[in-house]
């Protein structure tokens, strides 16, 4: 059975063009929709380059209630019917409310090798604190943030003359192999991590 998978985006969507372009052939999974919470994303159009479906749900108008921005999430992702969601860079933190209701069917890519810096400037961080490698995780979303059941890690070495914007793109190469993988894994019912190494 093909199960229906919901993208949400907030930038350009390098992920999720990687994720698009991996659901072909004998793929259990079809994109459904594209969501932005910003109109002015590039990913939109990659989307829509694509025939993915996008809809636009902006937070601003919903003056800090977070609860009444995921009601029109949900208003807005109803009719596409998604069976999974994958944040792909998704830059709003959802509510327990939301989380539970797609709880073991919503997946998140995030730069660091969790549990390690959870949240923002993971790369900045890794450098500061002198680390030898870094990386990437997709995981299972929970209420806690960047937190739920690893399905896989990507790692890179950082290298002694590395900058933050080296380290993100050396880190974004591998979150383009990994969550296409850990995706496709994840839709056949296959929740044993993997771990690749660059």
């Amino acid at each position: 059975m093909t199960r229906r998978v919901a993208i949400f985006i907030s930038g350009g969507g390098s992920n999720m063009v990687k994720l698009l372009d991996s659901m072909t052939g004998d793929h259990a999974g079809r994109a459904c929709v594209v969501l932005s919470n910003d109109p002015a994303a590039a990913g939109l159009e990659r989307a829509e380059e694509r025939g993915v479906p996008t809809e636009v749900v902006r937070h601003q108008p919903f003056h800090g209630d977070r609860t009444a921005f995921e009601h029109a999430l949900m208003g807005a992702i109803a009719k596409h019917k998604p069976d999974v969601i994958c944040l792909a860079g998704f830059m709003r933190k959802l509510t327990a409310g939301f989380v539970d209701e797609w709880r073991g069917h919503m997946l998140n890519i995030h730069p660091s090798l969790l549990p390690k810096y959870r949240g923002l400037h993971t790369h900045a961080r890794a450098l500061k604190a002198g680390d030898k490698e870094h990386g990437c995780t997709v995981h299972e979303v929970t209420p806690v943030l960047d937190d739920g059941p690893i399905l896989g890690q990507a790692r890179v070495p950082v290298l002694p003359d590395d900058t933050e914007a080296t380290l993100a793109a050396r880190v974004l190469e591998q979150e383009h192999i990994l969550y296409p993988m850990v995706l496709r894994r994840f839709l056949v019912g296959e929740k044993t991590p993997v771990f690749l190494e660059s």
